[in-house]
C-alpha cells in the first residue's frame, strides 16, 4: 500500500451562506497524480489553499505526514516584485536559493569581466555548490527556465501577467516538494511548453494535485479524478474517459431518484390537502416523514445551471472570404511573416498553431484588416462579416457594468432574428441580474471569457476569428464552445493551445515553424504531428541522399498535399445518379438550414418552455437531428463536388 501524505476529514468551507464543500474526505498517497475539475467558482482553488494550509477550514481536519513539504501555483497572479526571473524561480528551491543565485550571477558578471575578483568569487561559489550538491538545483533551474523559455535576466515588474504566471510555474517546479500543487498550470502556455510540462510531470517523483480545463493534459496525466460537485467530493480512480462514463451514469441514477423524490413528495403533500385527519395519532408519523421529505427536497442542490450559447449568422458571405499574397511582416528587423500567400473560402475551419510570439495574433489582425502588411495584399471577399475574439481582452473596459459591454449599453440584443433583453441573455452565459451590474474589472479570469463569448454572439457574423477563447473556460462550458464552433456554418479562424479543441474543430492547420515560415498542414493538431513528422523524415532522407540541396515547397505544392487525402475519391468521375444527388443537395441543404432556424427561434421563445413537456422535448431532440443532418449533408455535397472536379 502507498504511503500516505495527507488526508481530509470531514473538512468544509464556506463563502456566503452556500458552502464550496461540506464534509470533503481526500486521501492522497504518495506517487499519485490526481486531478480535481469542477465548474468555475466550485471552489477548487479554494481547496487547493486548505490542502497547502494557506486557508483553515470551518470545520474538520487536515492531516498531513511529519515534514510534508508543499508547494502551490496558484491561479491568480501576485504583484511584481523587483527581482530577477533567474532569481524569482531559483527562490523555489529553500535554503540554497541564495547561494544559486548568487553563482548564477557572478558567473554573468564574470563572463563580461576579466576582473580577477569577479573570477575568485566565481570560484569560491562554484566550490560550495559542489560541497552542498548544488550544481544539480543549478542546472535544473537553468533547465526549466529555458524550457518555458523564460527571459532570464529580465525584472519581473516589467513582464505581463501572463508572463509572470509562468515564471511562478518554474517556481513551483523547481522546488521539488512531496506534494506539487497546480492550479491550471496550462494557462498561457503554448503546445511545445505544455508536452515538455506533461513529460516533466510524468516522470516527477513526488504527488501532484493539479486543477486544468486542458482535456488532453488532463488525459496524459491524471491516474485518478476527483470531482467537486455542488459541495460535494467524489472521488473516480481510472482514467479521465472512465470519469466521464461513469459520472454520466452517477448523474442518471441522480436523476432518477430525484425525480422519484419528486413523485413522492406530491403523493404526499395531495394527501394531506385532501383533509386527511393527519393530527390523530395513527398518522402523525405519515405527516412526520413528509416533513422530512420536504426538507430532503430542499437540501438538495441543482447544478446551477449550464451555459446557453447560440450564434445568430450572418447571410453567408461569398465564396471567397480572404486571398493573402506574398503577405510580409517584420518587428524590430525580426521576421514574423514571410511571404505567405493563401486564399480562404467559405467554410473553412483554419487552426494556427506556434510557440507563444510566434506571429498568430498578427496574421490574423493582417487577415482581418486591423494591421498593415510590410509587403503583400489582404484582400476580403464579398459580405464578410467578423466576429472577432480578442486574446488580450482589448474590447472590454473594465469600468464599463457587464451589461453594458455586450451590446454598447443597449437594452437589447437580437438572437436568432428575435429581440432579447440584455439581463435575459446575460443570464443564459451564467451572469445573474446583479453580476450584470457590476464592473468588468471585478470579474475573474473564465468569468470575462464568458463575457467576451456573449459581446461576441450579440452579433450576426459569418466568419468566426477566435484567439485563445478557451483560455479559464471549465470543461463544460468548453464543450458547449466546442460544439457551437462546430455547428458553426460559416468560416472559422482559430488560434488555441488546447489540442483537443484543434481536433474537434479545424480541417486545416497553419503552423509557425520559424523564421517568419507559415505552412498549412490538412486537419488538426494530430494530423499535424502525422505530417510535419513525416516531412521531417523525408527532408533528412533527401538532405543524405544530396547534401547540401535544401529547397522549400512552393505554395502550389503544399495545396497538392491538402488535397492529397481526398485524391483517391476524385479518381472516379460522379455516375448519373450521384450527378442528380449533387445536384439536388443545395436545395436540401437550404430546406434543413430553414427548418432548424425555425425550431432554434422557437425554442428560444419566451413562451417556449410554457408547452407540454413532450412538446418541448420533440422540439430539442428535432434541432439536434436537423442539425446533425445539415452535417452529413454539406460533408456529402463537398466529397462530391471534388469529385465533380475537372
Amino acid at each position: 500500500m502507498s504511503e500516505q501524505l495527507l488526508s481530509l476529514d470531514a473538512v468544509s468551507l464556506a463563502f456566503g451562506h452556500l458552502p464550496l464543500f461540506a464534509h470533503a474526505n481526500l486521501r492522497i498517497d504518495a506517487g499519485e497524480r490526481v486531478c480535481l475539475i469542477g465548474r468555475n467558482g466550485a471552489g477548487k482553488s479554494s481547496l487547493l489553499k486548505v490542502i497547502s494550509g494557506e486557508q483553515r477550514p470551518d470545520h474538520g481536519s487536515v492531516w498531513r505526514t511529519p515534514g510534508l513539504r508543499t508547494s502551490r501555483l496558484e491561479q491568480d497572479v501576485p504583484a511584481a516584485v523587483d527581482r530577477t526571473v533567474f532569481d524569482e524561480v531559483a527562490s523555489g528551491l529553500g535554503a540554497l536559493a541564495e547561494l544559486v543565485t548568487a553563482y548564477h550571477h557572478a558567473a554573468v558578471r564574470a563572463a563580461d569581466s576579466s576582473s580577477a575578483a569577479d573570477l575568485e568569487r566565481l570560484g569560491s561559489l562554484q566550490h560550495q555548490l559542489e560541497e552542498r550538491d548544488g550544481w544539480r538545483l543549478e542546472q535544473k533551474v537553468e533547465m526549466v527556465i529555458a524550457r518555458l523559455s523564460l527571459p532570464a535576466e529580465r525584472p519581473m515588474r516589467e513582464l505581463s501577467g501572463g508572463w509572470r504566471r509562468r515564471v511562478l510555474l518554474g517556481k513551483a517546479l523547481v522546488s521539488e516538494p512531496d506534494l506539487l500543487l497546480l492550479d491550471e498550470p496550462t494557462n498561457h502556455l503554448d503546445i511545445d511548453a505544455i508536452r515538455w510540462l506533461e513529460g516533466f510531470l510524468r516522470e516527477y517523483s513526488g504527488a501532484l494535485l493539479f486543477v486544468t480545463h486542458d482535456r488532453a493534459f488532463l488525459s496524459a496525466l491524471a491516474t485518478r479524478i476527483v470531482d467537486l460537485d455542488r459541495g460535494t467530493l467524489t472521488s473516480w480512480p481510472g482514467s479521465y474517459a472512465t470519469y466521464l462514463e461513469k459520472k454520466a451514469a452517477a448523474e442518471e441514477a441522480e436523476m432518477r431518484a430525484l425525480e422519484r423524490l419528486d413523485r413522492k413528495l406530491a403523493r404526499e403533500e395531495a394527501w394531506l390537502r385532501q383533509g386527511v385527519k393527519a393530527r390523530r395519532t395513527r398518522n402523525e408519523g405519515r405527516v412526520r416523514a413528509l416533513l422530512a421529505l420536504r426538507a430532503e427536497r430542499a437540501a438538495h442542490r441543482g447544478t446551477g445551471g449550464d451555459v446557453r450559447m447560440s450564434l445568430d449568422p450572418a447571410e453567408a458571405s461569398g465564396r471567397t472570404v480572404f486571398v493573402a499574397e506574398h503577405v510580409a511582416k517584420a518587428f524590430n528587423g525580426v521576421p514574423i511573416v514571410s511571404d505567405y500567400s493563401q486564399r480562404i473560402v467559405r467554410g473553412d475551419r483554419i487552426g494556427l498553431i506556434g510557440p507563444n510570439g510566434s506571429g498568430k495574433t498578427t496574421l490574423l489582425r493582417m487577415l482581418v484588416g486591423e494591421l498593415r502588411p510590410d509587403s503583400g495584399t489582404v484582400t476580403p471577399g464579398a459580405n464578410v462579416q467578423i466576429a472577432y475574439f480578442d486574446q488580450q481582452r482589448e474590447q472590454l473596459d473594465p469600468e464599463r457594468s457587464v451589461a453594458d459591454s455586450v451590446n454598447d449599453g443597449n437594452d437589447t440584443v437580437i438572437v436568432g432574428g428575435q429581440p432579447r433583453h440584455i439581463m435575459g441573455y446575460l443570464a443564459d452565459f451564467l451572469f445573474p441580474r446583479e453580476r450584470a451590474a457590476s464592473p468588468v474589472k471585478s470579474l475573474s479570469g473564465g468569468e470575462r471569457n464568458r463575457l467576451m463569448l456573449a459581446r461576441l454572439f450579440a452579433k450576426p457574423a459569418n466568419v468566426l476569428v477566435l484567439d485563445e477563447p478557451t483560455n479559464d473556460l471549465d470543461i463544460e462550458t468548453l464543450e458547449l464552445l466546442e460544439e457551437l464552433i462546430a455547428n458553426f456554418a460559416g468560416t472559422v479562424l482559430l488560434v488555441t493551445h488546447d489540442r483537443v479543441f484543434l481536433d474537434n474543430i479545424v480541417t486545416s492547420t497553419l503552423a509557425f515553424e520559424g523564421g517568419g515560415r507559415v505552412v498549412d498542414y490538412v486537419g488538426g493538431w494530430e494530423d499535424y504531428l502525422r505530417q510535419s513528422s513525416a516531412a521531417r523524415s523525408a527532408t533528412a532522407a533527401r538532405s543524405t541522399a544530396a547534401p547540401g540541396r535544401k529547397r522549400q515547397p512552393a505554395l502550389s505544392e503544399r495545396s497538392e498535399s491538402k488535397s492529397h487525402e481526398r485524391s483517391e475519391s476524385k479518381t472516379k468521375r460522379l455516375s448519373y445518379n450521384e450527378q442528380r444527388e449533387f445536384d439536388a443537395l443545395p436545395g436540401r441543404i437550404e430546406t434543413l438550414e430553414s427548418e432548424h432556424r425555425r425550431l432554434k427561434a422557437e425554442s428560444e421563445s419566451a413562451e417556449f418552455y410554457k408547452e407540454p413537456a413532450d412538446r418541448i422535448r420533440a422540439v430539442l431532440e428535432r434541432i439536434d437531428l436537423v442539425g446533425k443532418e445539415i452535417e452529413a449533408a454539406m460533408d456529402r455535397w463537398l466529397t462530391l463536388e471534388e469529385r465533380s472536379k475537372p
